[in-house]
């Protein structure tokens, strides 16, 4: 059988506890070169700049149709 607490567990203690499990909210910042939010530390998936160097090749939407 399970074992049934004895005690129920405040809101404060169970909120407590959990503090631990919020989501983290990522590092984003505005792209110098185009503007769009982008991650930390990783090439533009829209302009594909890197600190100021086109690293990446991006084909157009409207090219690709």
């Amino acid at each position: 059988m399970a074992i049934v607490p004895f005690r129920r567990v405040s809101k404060m203690k169970k909120r407590m506890r959990r503090s631990h499990l919020a989501l983290n909210v990522p590092g984003m910042i505005v792209c110098p070169n185009c503007g769009e939010l982008t991650l930390a530390h990783r090439a533009c998936s829209n302009c594909g700049f890197y600190k100021g160097k086109q690293v990446l090749t991006i084909k157009d939407k409207k090219e690709s149709e």
